[in-house]
């Protein structure tokens, strides 16, 4: 990468980027500059409201702008026990905090002790059948990830990390009905395996990964 005819980062309200040259961030550079620069489809670049850095052809105005196809990028960092774990349990909060107030509501305006008992009761299978059906919803969303995975900053996707069907997504999530028995032994699967996959990671083909970091 020839960075002689650079003469320094980007001006102004145009968009920047920074840019990973010999292994370290330098910039931010306009695009005028990258061009410069002569970027390659596998540089690192980053710019204002980006998490992480990513390859320059994954960027769809790079992509149009320097004419890079757009490669297949495999998953190489994995979602953790502990944080698919957080994630889990923030999710359930989510999902048992929609359907509480439900009943407080009837509560309020049902007098009825036996119907009041029955909604209550009623929430034992109503907050997992939201629950999964909240999943299936996220999961095969673009943003491919639950609220609590989100915050989380973990991805779930095929084997290449793609976003997957919602039909691919219900898949994944009634055979976690395979790790939960016995004994949520099929959640284990995850610390014996390089991409960290439970069992009904496995049995669906998916992946729960996350950004690269450098």
């Amino acid at each position: 990468m020839d960075t002689s005819s650079v003469s320094g980062p980007g001006s102004g309200g145009e968009k920047t980027y920074l840019l990973v040259i010999d292994g370290k961030p330098q910039g931010p550079f306009s695009i005028e500059q990258l061009k410069d620069f002569k970027i390659q489809p596998g540089d690192f670049v980053r710019t204002d409201g980006m998490d992480d850095y990513k390859e320059a052809h994954e960027l769809a105005e790079l992509r149009e702008i320097f004419g890079f196809p757009r490669r297949a990028v495999i998953p190489q960092y994995f979602g953790s026990f502990d944080q698919r774990l957080l994630a889990a349990v923030l999710d359930w909060l989510f999902c048992a905090g929609a359907c509480i107030p439900v009943v407080l509501v009837t509560a309020i305006f049902v007098h009825n002790q036996e119907t009041i008992l029955s909604f209550t009761i009623s929430l034992v299978v109503l907050i997992p059948f939201v629950n999964l059906v909240y999943h299936i919803v996220m999961e095969s969303s673009a943003k491919q990830a639950t609220y609590g995975k989100q915050i989380l900053k973990i991805t779930v996707g095929d084997i290449q990390g793609n976003r997957i069907s919602w039909t691919l997504a219900a898949a994944r999530n009634i055979c976690k009905i395979f790790s939960t028995l016995p004994a949520f032994t099929g959640y284990l699967f995850c610390f014996f395996n390089k991409k960290q996959q439970c069992l009904h990671d496995m049995i669906a083909g998916t992946l729960v990964f996350k950004e690269r970091l450098l």
